[in-house]
């Protein structure tokens, strides 16, 4: 068999392989241990391409048309001239823990451009269902050209705000409703969007959708914005008519604009966290595999439901046994 090249990977990467970026995020989202030095070589490979597209990450409740604003949005800018890179973040299967390919075969015509690229990705449990290696995706898809990358995760609510850590700028869709909308939501993910799209904008909704932005509008002015140099706004749009995705081009673009410091201080700071996160994932991933550990986890686990062992000193004591087996 043929030895893993990560330049001609990264290579194939930039010269537009659709294949071949496909094939590489496959490898990132691999949760093999023996994918995992392939996997970070070609990342060092291609991350020197990477970070010029405009990251945005879009969330929103079951039902506000998640997949459909992405397929006009995502058509109103290729029509356009940009490129663009989709990454729909699915709920993993509970078996297998693939992902469910629903949003590739929503985005149906997006997915036939040439200029974008829809990839499915388990979210895998992660927190927020961001997906445990979307970051690394993102940084594939940039060093592929692309000029623009969007995140959709699944659902909404608090969890939901991980895609902040993911993107430079989180896009919430809001569905009309009746005039309580923000209890309909959790405040935690309203606190964090520099931009709020009320969907569905057409027909009978049409009233509805005027008064939900201007109650999002009202909120948004007691909130203190999230991204220093940007005011968040409340703007209409339906997909269905394609109307409103001028509007949304241009606050995006005006956002990157405004907050271009600001974007250069969360990239920096994303990249901390996720250092971060890895680090806890690598240590607890060893704990488990720890013989020692294991002999005496049971026991200890059996204190702590039984009440005589405190959480935290059954803890301690297994990390000790960790170190003290790392020692020997």
């Amino acid at each position: 068999m043929t030895a893993f090249d990560p330049a001609a990977a990264a290579a194939a990467i930039r010269a537009g392989d659709r294949r071949a970026l496909a094939r590489a995020i496959t490898l990132v989202e691999s949760t093999r241990e023996a994918d995992r030095a392939a996997a970070e070589a070609l990342l060092a490979a291609a991350g020197a391409h990477a970070g010029g597209a405009a990251r945005l990450g879009v969330s929103g409740a079951p039902g506000v048309g998640k997949s459909t604003f992405i397929e006009a949005f995502g058509l109103h800018l290729v029509e356009r001239g940009r490129r663009l890179a989709v990454l729909a973040v699915d709920p993993s299967g509970a078996r297998g823990g693939g992902a469910i390919l629903g949003d590739k075969t929503r985005m149906a015509e997006l997915s036939q451009r040439p200029e974008a690229f829809v990839r499915p990705s388990p979210s895998g449990g992660a927190p927020g269902a961001a997906g445990r290696r979307a970051r690394d995706a993102i940084t594939l898809c940039e060093a592929a050209g692309y000029d623009a990358v969007i995140v959709e995760t699944v659902g909404a609510g608090q969890s939901e705000t991980a895609v902040r850590d993911l993107a430079d700028m989180f896009v919430l869709l809001v569905a009309p409703g009746g005039g309580d909308e923000l209890q309909g939501i959790k405040r935690g993910v309203v606190e964090v969007a520099d931009l709020i799209v009320v969907t569905k904008n057409d027909g009978a909704l049409a009233a509805a959708a005027g008064d939900t932005a201007a109650h999002y509008a009202a909120a948004l002015r007691l909130m203190r914005p999230p991204t220093p140099g940007w005011t968040p706004c409340a703007l209409l749009c339906s997909a269905l008519e394609r109307r409103g995705l001028e509007a949304i081009r241009e606050a995006v673009e005006e956002f990157a604009r405004a907050a271009a410091a600001a974007i250069a201080r969360r990239r920096a700071g994303q990249a901390l966290a996720a250092m971060r996160a890895e680090l806890r994932e690598l240590l607890e991933a060893r704990l488990e595999a720890s013989p020692a550990v294991a002999a005496r986890r049971a026991a200890l686990e059996a204190s702590v439901t039984a009440g005589g062992l405190p959480p935290s000193a059954a803890a301690r004591a297994l990390v000790e046994t960790f170190l003290a087996a790392s020692r020997r």
